[in-house]
């Protein structure tokens, strides 16, 4: 159990039931009246966000949430598996629970798991992945003064917009929180 006043941003903590992670904590104490904590909480299930005021020594449970190092292995008809990196155990996770992450998951791509009450609820890749160009069309020679872009797709199924001079092969850093073009990269 937690005290309101030892809230911070991170914390995985249960409201009526269901996991939240602490996305914003403000302690306010005004002139008249008690102490309280100014929340703002992200559902870690619906991914809904709450605004909350918690008043000083009231108390909060914390969520049994687990968070794993796993290792993507592969995609089997509409779940993808992963492996435990300590325990070596697999474990399917629906396309729900993954998003639209599937975009950035390789073979032997290291990912977060998250677990709460033992079932996995979210899949985090790391902030930056490497991949390779697999259908992309020739770029037109002079028609880059406007920063142009052009479709791509990359080894993983996924399309994304990159510059013109981006060809067949390259490998190219991808910034998964945004699914951007970051650069060029040599293997």
């Amino acid at each position: 159990m937690y005290d309101a006043s030892d809230l911070r941003k991170g914390l995985k903590i249960l409201i009526d039931g269901q996991p939240y992670i602490v996305v914003q904590s403000d302690f306010v104490k005004p002139g008249k009246g008690a102490a309280f904590t100014r929340t703002k909480m992200k559902n870690l299930l619906t991914g809904g966000v709450i605004e909350r005021n918690i008043r000083s020594g009231e108390k909060v449970e914390l969520a049994d949430v687990e968070e794993n190092e796993m290792t993507f292995l592969y995609k089997e008809a509409e779940n993808f598996v992963f492996m435990d990196k300590k325990s070596y155990e697999q474990v399917s996770v629906t396309k729900d629970v993954v998003e639209d992450n599937w975009r950035f998951l390789k073979d032997n791509l290291d990912v977060q798991v998250t677990f709460y009450n033992g079932r996995a609820i979210a899949v985090t890749p790391p902030n930056f992945v490497s991949l390779k160009v697999t259908h992309s069309e020739p770029g037109v020679r002079g028609d880059t003064s406007s920063g142009a872009t052009k479709p791509a797709t990359l080894e993983t199924g996924a399309t994304i917009n990159v510059p013109l001079f981006i060809n067949v092969g390259e490998s190219l850093r991808i910034d998964t929180r945004t699914g951007q073009y970051i650069e060029r990269t040599r293997d």
